[in-house]
């Protein structure tokens, strides 16, 4: 069901992606001049890696991805998701970020923010692949896929750890 913006009704009960894009899909030196989003980082382009998370989450059909990303925030969710193929794209049902967001929403971690989105919409079964390992509870560090900032998805670890982790959701 579609609502205003592309956000679109979350289940819960299906297997949830927390998605992060810098350091992930493309190095973490990014950085915005007016409306161009830039890459600072020589010989890398923006969203490199989306092939790599396209091929790891085809197996997986009923997989839906939450934007764990500064861009929706800085951008919007519209534009943020909008970077994406839309092989992704019709598979985002929301951002871990909301306008009626707390005020210290950008004084938590990343892991303090997906906390958040889980517990609000009551996600069961959900996995997080980021650059950015900080305040990860022991609990839910089975639940991360942490990536090199500069290579994000690029390295066969983190594509071995992402399809490990995959598989381990879907069962």
């Amino acid at each position: 069901m579609a609502s205003s913006g592309g956000i679109r009704q979350r289940e819960p009960q299906r297997p949830t992606l927390f998605l992060d894009y810098d350091g992930v899909l493309h190095p973490d030196a990014v950085y915005r001049k007016g409306e161009r989003i830039v890459l600072r980082t020589d010989g890398f382009r923006l969203f490199e890696w989306t092939d790599v998370l396209e091929d790891l989450l085809t197996p997986y059909p009923a997989l839906q991805v939450v934007l764990s990303t500064s861009w929706a925030r800085v951008l919007g969710f519209d534009a943020a998701r909008s970077h994406l193929p839309e092989s992704l794209r019709r598979r985002v049902v929301g951002a871990t970020w909301y306008e009626t967001a707390p005020r210290r929403w950008d004084n938590l971690t990343r892991y303090e923010q997906i906390r958040h989105t889980v517990q609000r919409h009551r996600h069961t079964r959900w996995l997080a692949v980021d650059d950015n390992g900080a305040g990860w509870a022991d609990e839910h560090r089975a639940n991360l896929v942490l990536t090199d900032p500069l290579l994000g998805l690029g390295t066969s670890a983190a594509q071995a750890d992402l399809r490990e982790k995959l598989e381990w959701l879907h069962r």
